[in-house]
């Protein structure tokens, strides 16, 4: 297998070359409705189709998340890989949100299904839980490493519900999530200009400054746009991490389909915020 060059090397160059921004493709039935668009592949696929046509020539990252494809079986799986593919060839970075966790050969299958580059799925990086304990991602984690793919581990999410898992305290006293971060600031250890695993932190969950997000890795950041948050808030929630961060809007850019002109638009007021907002600290 050939090894790509690492993907926090390639995520950093992105971030300073066209912004940090990350934009979800999200196709849900209710958007697919507002979008004029029917429920079935037809809709799917074009939608797909539209917003890599409008944003992948100019955004860092673009995440499709797998289920709302899933939900057409095969041809919707079919899409994925098309949507994948194109977005990669207009030079956007691929995070494919799976949220993918198990044990053993079954999470070695998950990792081999979106990180191998013989995949039809293969993507720049994927979206895992580690709450069957993080050794169980080492199957993910060490196939990354050798092809230089990447990962977004769920750490501090934006759903109300991730606390009882996330802010539970172990014996050591420490929460999970800082268990999760500190094991993926080992991870990136010595890695230059950025490591290649990431967490996911929810921009929404205001001041973080208990936590230690200096992990050497990316932050991938939900809840900018239509759950709250601003580019103006990362600061205060990210403190010193926060040009690692990359921020994560869906519905406030996907809103302003099916008119591609508009999706530039929408991707690109939010990318300059960012910047502006980065400019300052």
């Amino acid at each position: 297998m050939t090894a790509l060059e690492p993907f926090g090397a390639r995520l950093r160059r992105a971030m300073d070359t066209r912004g940090p921004l990350c934009v979800g493709i999200d196709p849900h039935a209710s958007l697919l409705t507002d979008w004029g668009l029917a429920d079935d592949v037809a809709g799917l696929e074009r939608f797909s189709r539209t917003v890599v046509a409008a944003v992948a020539d100019r955004v860092a990252v673009l995440k499709p998340q797998s289920a709302f494809f899933e939900r057409f079986g095969s041809r919707g799986i079919a899409v994925l890989e098309r949507t994948v593919e194109e977005a990669r060839a207009a030079g956007a970075l691929v995070v494919m949100d799976a949220k993918r966790g198990d044990i053993g050969s079954t999470m070695a299958g998950y990792a081999e299904t979106f990180l191998h580059p013989d995949s039809p799925l293969f993507s720049d990086a994927l979206t895992v839980s580690p709450y069957l304990g993080y050794g169980s991602l080492a199957p993910a984690v060490e196939l990354a490493r050798r092809g230089g793919t990447g990962l977004f581990v769920l750490a501090l999410t934006s759903n109300p519900e991730g606390g009882e898992v996330q802010r539970a305290v172990r014996a050591d006293g420490r929460d999970v999530g800082a268990t999760m971060l500190a094991h993926l600031a080992v991870e990136n250890a010595g890695e230059e200009p950025l490591g290649s695993f990431g967490a996911v932190v929810g921009a929404t969950l205001g001041d973080l400054s208990s936590y230690d997000l200096a992990i050497n890795g990316p932050l991938l950041a939900p809840g900018v746009g239509a759950q709250g948050a601003t580019a103006a808030d990362l600061p205060t929630v990210f403190g010193s991490a926060v040009r690692a961060v990359v921020p994560n809007v869906s519905r406030g850019v996907l809103r302003h389909g099916p008119d591609a002109g508009a999706l530039r638009a929408a991707a690109d007021r939010f990318t300059e915020e960012i910047r502006a907002v980065l400019a300052t600290v």
